[in-house]
């Protein structure tokens, strides 16, 4: 995944097309293109590193700009300045180089740093840490006029904006996050390329943990998993609570055929260990739930945790893999509910992909965040057309529920159509004030999660 993308498509299959694909050096040739563009009246569109799913990269004519060189890297104690295009994998291996680590993990660490910042990127560590806007401290942004505002966090924007209420969700990545008082940050951080070319960030680091446990817990049935998460999102410092369907254990059982054949869903957990206690609770978690005790995986050691960490990336590699030889683009949820709604999101989720592509499908993901991922694998035409046709019954619904119509990867312009799923036009409207104060022209990121105008 990651790079092997080519300029003009992202791993969703998204395909555009450019008058001119442009790799500036530097911020000063940035600038530059920048400049030449705005004479021509040129549409902009920002290019991360190509694993994003919803299109925001993808071009539909004008320009493309890459940020891949942008490449600064500095790591110091509880902060690090990271060009945009510093891909995850990188920050992660140099802040642990220096016995720390950067909070928000999404599953692609061969996304760039700038991508995750325009959509608000979390991943499976969210649980206790949250997504990126957190864990901001600076941002250095080109405007498409050609400023360069370097903010730090709390410098509030010059100019007044409406209360939006963001939904009841625990996690939420649709539209402009917009406050009275708001800062630069919460305003870039998410806008998806639309408002500015973020160009470099600081971000905060934590210092690791002295120990971790990692476990992959596999259960006899469904609903003994689903029990166990409604206990253990109370347990002290989880850092992940992670689901994995039946379905989904099948499609990787090739790649994984130590997978109990008697297990039907599984949790992928990780918890910060303090004490002996806090390891020693696990025995009695186990059989008070009925988990498969003895078949389920634990593990404390970097190589541990690193074998869990590729059983988690198989799934969505894998889904994708499955979907392109079908010969159809992904088809992926990314709704969100309040914790309270999870059940019952799950059940209409099961529920209509059961009716429409019967043994097409799986779900996994985020669900401590109440954030799963319904894979579709449609085999058929008519499978696509119905599972595109869920996507909307499912915002819906979602947003009924008090959640997020795009949860971590952004709309892009895959999505942008969800935008009114979750907001009234009056607040759309708000939105687009924002987006026209900073590019009159409506040239940046043209289509992404507004539909042109």
């Amino acid at each position: 995944m990651g790079m092997s993308w080519t300029y003009l498509e992202d791993a969703s299959g998204t395909k555009g097309h450019a008058d001119r694909i442009c790799v500036p050096a530097d911020e000063s040739e940035l600038l530059a293109l920048l400049a030449e563009a705005r004479a021509e009246g040129a549409p902009v569109t920002v290019a991360g590193g190509g694993s994003g799913l919803t299109g925001g990269r993808v071009p539909f004519g004008g320009w493309q700009i890459s940020l891949e060189k942008f490449r600064r890297l500095e790591i110091n104690e509880g902060w690090a300045t990271a060009g945009s295009g510093v891909t995850l994998h990188e920050l992660h291996a140099a802040a642990k180089a220096g016995n720390q680590f950067y909070p928000p993990d999404p599953t692609e660490t061969m996304a760039f740093l700038g991508g995750t910042i325009a959509c608000n990127a979390s991943g499976s560590r969210s649980f206790k840490y949250g997504a990126t806007r957190r864990w901001l401290r600076r941002l250095r942004v080109a405007l498409v006029d050609g400023r360069v505002l370097d903010v730090r966090r709390g410098e509030p924007i010059d100019f007044d904006v409406p209360s939006i209420p963001a939904p009841a969700a625990r996690k939420h990545s649709a539209g402009y996050l917009l406050n009275p008082g708001m800062d630069w940050i919460d305003l870039f951080c998410g806008s998806e390329g639309t408002l500015g070319i973020v160009i470099e960030a600081g971000v905060k680091l934590l210092p690791n943990p002295k120990e971790l446990l990692n476990g992959i817990i596999f259960f006899p049935s469904d609903e003994a998993c689903h029990n166990a998460l409604d206990q253990w999102r109370n347990v002290p410092n989880i850092r992940m609570l992670e689901y994995v369907d039946d379905p989904a254990l099948r499609m990787i059982a090739q790649r994984y055929p130590d997978v109990p054949a008697n297990a039907r869903a599984a949790i992928i957990t990780e918890q910060i260990i303090e004490e002996e206690s806090d390891l020693d609770a696990w025995a009695d978690r186990l059989a008070e739930t009925g988990a498969l005790e003895t078949e389920s995986w634990f593990g404390s050691s970097d190589f541990d945790r690193e074998r869990f960490r590729k059983f988690r990336h198989a799934l969505p590699e894998t889904a994708l893999a499955i979907s392109q030889r079908n010969g159809f683009p992904s088809l992926g949820t990314d709704f969100s509910v309040p914790i309270d709604k999870n059940r019952e999101m799950f059940a209409f989720y099961r529920e209509h992909m059961e009716r429409i592509m019967p043994g097409h499908y799986c779900i996994f993901g985020h669900v401590g965040d109440a954030h799963p991922h319904v894979n579709m694998l449609p085999a058929t035409q008519e499978e696509f057309d119905a599972g595109t046709e869920a996507l909307m019954i499912f915002a819906r619904k979602a947003a009924s529920l008090g959640g997020s119509v795009s949860a971590e990867h952004g709309l892009g312009k895959r999505k942008a159509k969800f935008l009114a799923v979750q907001y009234t036009p009056d607040q759309i409207e708000s939105m687009k004030a924002v987006k026209r104060r900073l590019d009159p022209g409506w040239r940046l990121g043209r289509g992404t999660f507004f539909e042109q105008p």
